[in-house]
């Protein structure tokens, strides 16, 4: 008898503690991924001080209409291509409603379907941009020294390997990185020449100080899906049909705008 007590006590425990363990491991992982993402101390943003107005890059978010949607919904492969969801809100189709036996099948072409990330990570010093030095040898008392950008540098992300539609491709791998990590992404964003910051850092007499300054990016890695796209039409009903569907993977590096990463050396 007393096992059974044990075993139930046991179950009964099981069954209280296993939904907060859960939650916590969920809570873990979201602070984890914050984490990830959190722009260290290091990292200024010089949007107000920048120079050079950056435009924002807003990508457009592209809602399927009604149409749209139920062709997605036709198949099974995922489809998040804001260009090919565009171009199916433009297709107007309107089957005869007596069309027993109307069989057609239009050819939309091969496109990059979907995009699935595999890992999102940050290289705060992706690109080193500028240096500032202050020589205080001779001096006798702690100098500033402060960040003021020499010349005017443009930072340029790229796609890491070749593949087809590669505009299509940015754009989703793009919209990908900006939802995980919440930051003013852009594959290209300039810093101009002049761009000053408050920030200073104390070189101690009979000390060299160096001010590095560094652009920021995000490294985005993951697996385009590719398909041929039908519509096929029988009789009054519509669907979309993906054939020959293919993965390729991909990365991409893409500049985190209108941020600084810094480092202090001393000599």
């Amino acid at each position: 008898m007393n096992n059974k007590y044990i075993i139930a006590l046991i179950t009964f425990l099981i069954a209280i503690l296993a939904p907060i363990i859960v939650f916590g491991e969920k809570e873990a992982e979201k602070k984890e991924a914050k984490d990830k993402y959190e722009v260290p101390s290091h990292v200024l943003d010089i949007a107000k001080e920048n120079t050079f107005p950056n435009s924002t890059e807003d990508e457009e978010v592209i809602e399927p209409s009604e149409l749209t949607q139920e062709l997605m919904e036709s198949t099974d492969v995922p489809i998040s291509n804001p260009n090919l969801i565009k171009m199916l809100n433009e297709t107007s189709l309107d089957p005869s409603p007596i069309g027993i036996g109307y069989r057609g099948m239009v050819f939309l072409g091969r496109w990059p379907l979907h995009y699935e990330s595999d890992d999102t990570n940050i290289n705060w010093e992706y690109q080193k941009i500028n240096v500032n030095e202050l020589n205080n040898f001779g001096g006798k008392e702690n100098q500033k020294l402060n960040y003021n950008q020499q010349a005017q540098k443009e930072i340029k992300g790229a796609l890491t390997n070749k593949i087809a539609n590669p505009d299509d491709v940015k754009q989703m791998m793009i919209m990908t990185a900006k939802q995980a990590t919440k930051l003013p992404l852009s594959y290209t964003t300039t810093i101009g020449a002049g761009t000053k910051k408050e920030n200073s850092y104390s070189v101690p007499s009979q000390k060299y100080g160096y001010l590095h300054a560094f652009a920021p990016a995000v490294n985005e890695k993951g697996k385009v899906t590719f398909g041929e796209v039908y519509i096929q039409l029988k009789g009054t009903k519509k669907y979309l049909v993906v054939k020959n569907v293919t993965k390729q993977g991909i990365g991409a590096w893409i500049p985190i705008q209108d941020h600084v990463s810094f480092s202090f050396e001393l000599k």
